[in-house]
């Protein structure tokens, strides 16, 4: 009888060590760089839709917490400004260069779960200590990026429970859409209702795309309802202030780490599910390093660091061919630049809009990667550690400052190797 020309699984496990070892520390592109004329025939209606509805949800919720963090915390309007400028520049300009650079909508953006942990610490903390703080982290995510502990450590947590962090941290996206049609239904109800005929009606779909539809939709019944309430009038222009850091051990010891496990392992690693599973090959230690870079720039501006985010991810690929939808996040890219300059007027448009028009339009953006990531989550193995995962994160657990999605990946991987050992081993 012939022998089996399939080899080993130790010669498979060798080969497989090899080509990690092979493959090189920082993630080199598969393509040349996009040029202009490469993004303006890959551009199209639907791409330039995701990448508008990409900033307007970047810079509505997310700006109105940095808002609200910031003013209980005793800032100045000008150091208010300034925070909201480095967030969006640096989140434009971290997103137009690996966007361009890999050809794949690497979306960037700053961490909403570190800006909450910020709350409690600017109680008793000075501001320039927090700046600090961000300086510290930014440096320390930068080095675990650049010596490859980030990209080890993500390949051993299976696909699976990372989805399942991913579709807790999603859900209440969904769930939004329903809170909002109940409580504004002047505005949900005609984009929820856009959004159903657009989708079931392919020849409409075409023509326009849903989400886009949508978006149009809550527009005129923002404009229609007469709920825009636009503030007093003040600056147009961003005026950035760098605040001197204060380097003292209280404040290192309270933020640093919890921000850099943040940043790498919950709001990248959220970001990093959703592109692998829209298909493309998001570069794991390239983002840690990015993301340690723009977080330091980010400091100088009295901002917290800079990630790759789910939601704008979700945003960016979700329709569209895959091998153009790098220019949805050149457009989200160049809309956050040129809003950053901006920022002022951006933030009193976005605070002027009613909640629910951009609630709605995010949850019903984002219910297609939802839907991925539950089917990615419970479909086949791992569904035990997947499951203690989704509880985990969306029972809100913070410990030492934390986010729960962090504790999500950490204790339902934990209880996924300890009871689910067959699936392991066919990793």
């Amino acid at each position: 009888m012939p022998q089996s020309r399939q080899n080993p699984p130790a010669v498979l496990e060798t080969e497989t060590a090899a080509a990690h070892v092979r493959q090189p520390l920082l993630e080199r592109p598969g393509f040349r760089p996009a040029g202009v004329r490469q993004v303006f025939r890959d551009l199209g209606l639907p791409y330039i839709s995701n990448g508008v509805i990409g900033l307007i949800f970047s810079a509505s919720g997310p700006i109105a917490i940095t808002l609200a963090v910031g003013t209980a915390g005793g800032l100045s309007e000008a150091q208010l400004a300034s925070w909201v400028f480095g967030i969006l520049f640096s989140g434009g300009a971290a997103t137009l260069v690996m966007s361009l650079l890999y050809r794949q909508p690497l979306g960037f953006a700053w961490s909403i779960p570190g800006t909450v942990l910020l709350g409690p610490s600017l109680e008793h903390l000075s501001f320039a200590e927090v700046v600090g703080a961000f300086f510290t982290s930014g440096v320390l995510i930068l080095a675990l990026g650049a010596c490859g502990v980030v990209r080890r450590i993500m390949a051993r947590v299976p696909m699976q429970i990372v989805m399942a962090m991913v579709a807790a941290v999603f859900l209440k996206f969904g769930t939004d859409i329903i809170a909002s049609t109940q409580s504004n239904p002047a505005i949900a109800g005609p984009m929820v209702a856009s959004f159903l005929l657009l989708t079931a009606v392919p020849i409409l779909g075409r023509l326009l795309p849903p989400v886009l539809g949508t978006l149009m939709a809550g527009c005129v019944a923002v404009a229609v309802s007469g709920q825009f309430v636009l503030g007093e009038a003040g600056p147009l222009l961003a005026a950035p202030v760098f605040t001197v850091p204060n380097f003292t051990w209280a404040a290192q010891l309270e933020l640093v780490i919890p921000l850099a496990l943040t940043v790498l392992f919950v709001q990248n690693g959220q970001g990093i599910a959703v592109l692998r599973a829209a298909g493309h090959h998001p570069p794991v230690n390239v983002f840690a390093v990015a993301s340690g870079a723009f977080s330091v720039l980010n400091a100088s501006f009295g901002a917290v660091s800079a990630c790759v985010t789910g939601p704008t991810n979700a945003l960016l690929t979700s329709s569209g061919t895959k091998k153009r939808q790098y220019s949805a996040a050149v457009v989200y890219g160049l809309l956050a630049v040129a809003f950053a300059v901006l920022a002022p007027l951006l933030t009193r448009l976005m605070l002027a809009t009613p909640k629910e028009f951009v609630l709605t339009l995010g949850g019903i953006a984002m219910l297609r990667a939802l839907q991925q990531a539950f089917v990615t989550a419970f479909a086949s193995a791992f569904t035990l550690g997947s499951l203690v995962t989704f509880v985990v994160t969306i029972s809100g657990l913070n410990l030492f400052n934390i986010h729960a999605a962090f504790w999500g990946l950490v204790i339902g991987y934990a209880v996924s190797r300890l009871l689910e050992h067959a699936d392991h081993l066919d990793l």
